[in-house]
C-alpha cells in the first residue's frame, strides 16, 4: 500500500491536487466557522447550485475555462442572495432555498436541452458529486487556486477583528461605526470563491459538508472564537488529507470519500466533546 501511494506521489497531477485540496479545505474552515455562527450555513449549498447552473452554461457555450463564467455569476448570486436576505418579506432561509432549487434546475434543462455530451448523466454525476477532475488540474488551474487562496487567507487574517464583530453582534458592531453591510458582502463574495475552487474537489453537492462539517466539530471541543476557527482549519486538512489518500489507494469517489472522513471526525469530536461535559 506504502509502495502504491508513493508511486502516485511520483506523478506532478496527484501532487497537484493534494496543493489544491489543501488550500480548499483551510480556506473553507476559515469561512465556515463564521457562517455556523451567523446562522447562515445553508448560503454555501445555495452558491454550490448555482454554480452548477453557471457550468452548465460554461459548457452548452464551449468556453474552453470555465471558471471565467462560473465564478461571476456566483459571486453576482452571492451579493443578490444577501440583500433579498435581508429583505423582511424574504427571509435568508427562503432565499437559499428559492435561489439553489431554481439554479439546480435550470442547469440541468440546459444540459438536457443543449448538451452535445453522449453521456449526459455521468457529466451531471460527476459535476454533482465530484470526480478525478481533481486529478487533471493544469499548472495553471493550480496556480489560480494558490493566488485565490493566498487572498483569502489574507483577507480573513487582515479584517479578522471586524469579521468577529459581525459574526457575534452586528447591532453592537453598527454602532461602533463598523461597515456591516460591507463586512457581509466581503463575506459572502469570499464563500462564492471558495465555492468555485471547490467544485473539482468535491462537487457542488457536498460543499456544504466541507464548509460545514470541520466548524461544528470544532465547537463540540472548544468554545472561544480563535480556537475553533484554528482547530477547525486544521481538522479540515487533515481530514482532506486522509480523504485524498484513502480515495487513491481504495478508488473511491474523492469527495465522497472526503466528506465521509468529514463526518467521522464529528462523530469523534462528538463523543469527545460530551464526555469533558460529563467529566465536568
Amino acid at each position: 500500500m506504502i509502495e502504491k501511494l508513493q508511486l502516485y506521489l511520483e506523478y506532478p497531477m496527484v501532487k497537484y491536487a493534494f496543493i489544491v485540496g489543501i488550500l480548499i479545505a483551510l480556506c473553507s474552515a476559515l469561512l465556515g466557522v463564521t457562517l455556523v455562527l451567523k446562522r447562515f450555513s445553508f448560503i454555501g449549498d445555495g452558491l454550490s447550485h448555482v454554480a452548477f447552473g453557471a457550468l452548465a452554461i460554461a459548457s452548452v457555450l464551449n468556453v474552453s475555462n470555465s471558471m471565467f463564467v462560473v465564478m461571476p455569476i456566483t459571486i453576482v448570486s452571492a451579493v443578490l442572495l444577501l440583500r433579498t436576505g435581508q429583505n423582511t418579506q424574504v427571509k435568508g432561509d427562503a432565499a437559499i432555498a428559492m435561489l439553489s432549487v431554481t439554479a439546480l434546475a435550470m442547469g440541468y434543462l440546459i444540459m438536457n436541452i443543449f448538451s452535445t455530451s453522449t453521456n449526459l448523466s455521468g457529466d451531471v454525476c460527476t459535476t454533482l458529486f465530484g470526480s478525478t477532475s481533481i486529478l487533471t488540474l493544469t499548472i495553471g488551474e493550480v496556480w489560480m487556486c494558490v493566488i485565490l487562496s493566498v487572498i483569502i487567507v489574507a483577507v480573513f487574517v487582515i479584517f479578522y477583528n471586524k469579521i468577529f464583530a459581525v459574526t457575534f453582534d452586528q447591532n453592537f458592531a453598527k454602532a461602533v461605526g463598523t461597515n456591516v453591510n460591507g463586512y457581509n458582502l466581503l463575506i459572502a463574495v469570499t464563500i462564492a470563491v471558495i465555492i468555485v475552487l471547490a467544485m473539482n474537489l468535491v462537487g457542488s453537492l457536498l460543499i456544504s459538508a466541507l464548509i460545514i462539517f470541520p466548524a461544528i466539530s470544532a465547537m463540540r471541543l472548544f468554545q472561544s472564537f480563535r480556537s475553533v476557527t484554528i482547530f477547525s482549519a486544521v481538522l479540515s486538512v487533515v481530514c482532506t488529507l486522509f480523504g485524498m489518500l484513502i480515495s487513491i489507494l481504495a478508488g473511491t469517489p474523492v469527495g465522497s470519500t472526503i466528506v465521509a472522513v468529514d463526518a467521522l471526525a464529528f462523530l469523534i469530536c462528538a463523543v469527545i466533546g460530551s464526555a469533558l461535559s460529563i467529566n465536568k
